[in-house]
């Protein structure tokens, strides 16, 4: 039987990656698309029976502003893509692209979209192999919209499992976060502060090749976007049942996102980030893993942050800087509507 509705229409609070798009996903979709696999929900899934084992993933990107500090829809759209795959451990391969166009959108524009999406592809060796594209009525679209497809190798080392991670697992990040919440915030129109901040949008596969190095060691991976930091550390939570711990005073918060975020009144833990992962490992391998990373340049700044606890509730808690501590909350609501 379909769960009932707890919601009567669609709010951008869905669109979020907090509470009310786990609602959505499980009182809406799963109920009635998922036939064994979609329910793990995962960020890309790993197929067998293709000869070589196969990550496949989908994603839409919808930002505005289309341009915006480090980046811009086209670039961001080969990323997040090859993020997803990369955090199943899989090399990103191939990709589809969908272009939805607004009636009337610069040609001027979309050929420097096209440009920077071709750039990020080669820079990632990543090959859009197939693609579709759309023109809507003016009004009916916000500009562009892009929908991508992606196909990656899974590697043999990768045994990245949820239910692998234990009491005493340490959680790292690999740089600052909440960049590109806070850049993409920063370039609307509304906001006129002068703050130094450039989204963090990369292919995070460089890091997580490093990182499959740890084999065993490595338990799990997720690039922190919609909802940022915070939700994927519920995630964890929710996905072992265990609290999680982490230490205010050892997460990575740029000075400039740090800032605007008090002006804004945002929690830059919740702030999306797009060339971000956090991965769980055996406490044995944290001087291991950042040794690694120290001669990747997309991850300056990674650090460990907090562990796995034995307690059988499904929470975040951290330790604030002035020696206590909170409940750090899943995002309930949207934080910031077209993030990516």
């Amino acid at each position: 039987m379909t769960p009932k509705f707890t919601f009567s229409s669609i709010s951008l609070a869905h669109g979020g990656g907090g509470k009310m798009t786990g609602r959505l996903i499980r009182d809406m979709i799963l109920p009635r698309l998922d036939r064994g696999k979609l329910g793990a929900l995962p960020d890309s899934v790993v197929l067998s029976g293709f000869g070589e084992k196969i990550a496949f993933t989908t994603d839409s990107f919808v930002v505005s502003p289309i341009f915006f500090p480090g980046g811009d829809i086209g670039s961001l759209s080969v990323h997040g893509t090859c993020n997803d795959l990369s955090c199943s451990g899989a090399r990103p391969a191939y990709l589809s692209v969908g272009l939805i166009l607004e009636e009337g959108f610069p040609v001027e524009e979309l050929a420097r979209i096209l440009d920077s999406m071709s750039e990020a592809a080669d820079a990632s060796s990543i090959e859009i192999v197939t693609g579709d594209t759309k023109v809507t009525p003016k009004g009916a679209t916000d500009k562009i919209f892009i929908n991508t497809a992606g196909i990656g190798l899974v590697q043999p080392a990768a045994q990245l499992n949820p239910s692998r991670i234990v009491p005493g697992d340490a959680i790292i990040v690999s740089g600052p976060v909440g960049n590109h919440g806070m850049a993409v915030m920063l370039s609307r129109a509304e906001f006129s502060f002068d703050f130094e901040v450039k989204s963090d949008s990369a292919n995070v596969w460089p890091i997580v090749e490093q990182l499959l190095k740890l084999e065993e060691g490595l338990k799990f991976l997720r690039d922190p976007t919609r909802g940022g930091l915070s939700a994927t550390l519920n995630e964890i939570a929710s996905l072992t049942n265990f609290t999680v711990s982490v230490d205010e005073a050892f997460i990575p918060v740029a000075p400039a996102v740090s800032a605007a975020a008090e002006i804004l009144g945002v929690n830059p833990l919740e702030a999306a980030n797009e060339g971000r992962i956090v991965a769980v490992i055996d406490h044995r391998e944290i001087d291991h893993a950042l040794d690694m990373l120290k001669d990747c340049p997309l991850a300056t700044g990674a650090c460990f942050i907090g562990t796995i606890t034995s307690e059988r509730k499904p929470r975040v808690v951290i330790k604030t800087r002035i020696g206590g501590s909170r409940i750090l909350a899943e995002p309930s609501g949207e934080l910031l509507p077209r993030i990516c």
